[in-house]
């Protein structure tokens, strides 16, 4: 938001903030691989959930590790971008932030994955 617009209040500084974050999401999706392959993997996901037809419980679960996941890559870029505007030479601890951020969605992309699983095996082995 445009330092102009942090003392106002109103419906129209709310559209504009919903603007803003719409602008910040359209640009994860377009210049990040890593969250293209997050909304590909959520698609399908969500497709094979609705074929299991999943109940609600499940849904909240799965929604909710669907959108942390997306969350954790949005901040892991931000943190990347914030990074590389303080130094475009190489420091150590640049690349050390830029490593756990990493790091942060890697180990949560695990444990996704082994919700995932908890959710999904007793599903398919429902059809066999």
């Amino acid at each position: 938001m445009g330092l102009h617009d942090r003392n106002k209040r109103g419906f129209r500084r709310l559209l504009r903030s919903f603007f803003y974050a719409s602008q910040g999401f359209k640009y994860v999706l377009k210049h990040e691989q890593n969250m293209q392959i997050h909304l590909l993997v959520a698609i399908v996901t969500i497709f094979a959930a609705f074929l299991l037809r999943f109940p609600v419980g499940h849904w909240v679960v799965l929604l909710l590790v669907i959108a942390s996941m997306f969350a954790l890559e949005i901040m892991n870029t931000a943190i990347e971008r914030t990074v590389d505007l303080v130094t475009e030479e190489y420091h150590p601890l640049a690349k050390r932030a830029k490593d756990i951020a990493a790091a942060a969605v890697f180990i949560y992309c695990l444990f996704a994955v082994a919700i995932g699983c908890i959710l999904f095996i007793p599903a398919i082995l429902k059809l066999f």
